[in-house]
């Protein structure tokens, strides 16, 4: 089990990481674009990375290789909010294959998956942190290294609690 409190501390067993919440903090999010990391707890859905950056890593869950085609719908007028997409789209989306390393490496959480619920939020994920530790619009973010070491760890069945 993932723990990931308000005070910016990500535990799992015995080890414990520096993160950076979004912008408004650890709360129940209202709106997309709120900047809320959404209080709750979660299942990890899939874990993606750019083969081109990250060379060495293992994991228990099935790595996709982040594609320069590859975005997540964050439009709610869109049938793919909140899901991976294809480029180019009539959407907003994030784009995934970035110039910046924070996506090298994204675990993906269950936030808002089941059912979709439109303008609830997206993109709820645990990736790598700016340099300065710089609050996110809603995302978990760790250190590379740290996630890294997180991902050879956690298996399929590792909840993420966000409180």
């Amino acid at each position: 089990m993932i723990i990931i409190n308000k005070s910016g501390v990500l535990k799992y067993n015995n080890l414990s990481f520096r993160c950076t919440l979004g912008k408004a903090g650890i709360g129940r999010k209202k709106k997309e674009g709120d900047n809320i990391t959404p209080k709750g707890n979660y299942k990890i859905v899939r874990i993606l990375y750019r083969r081109d950056r990250i060379k060495k890593i293992t994991s228990k869950f099935k790595l996709i290789n982040i594609k320069k085609n590859m975005g997540w719908c964050d439009d709610p007028k869109s049938k793919n909010y909140n899901q991976l997409i294809k480029l180019p789209t009539n959407y907003s989306y994030e784009k995934l294959f970035r110039k910046d390393n924070i996506y090298d490496l994204i675990v993906v959480l269950d936030y808002n998956m089941k059912p979709i619920i439109k303008n609830k939020g997206s993109a709820i994920f645990i990736h790598i942190a700016k340099k300065n530790f710089k609050r996110t619009a809603g995302c978990i973010a760790l250190k590379k290294s740290n996630l890294k070491k997180l991902i050879r760890i956690i298996g399929r069945k590792t909840k993420v609690i966000i409180n």
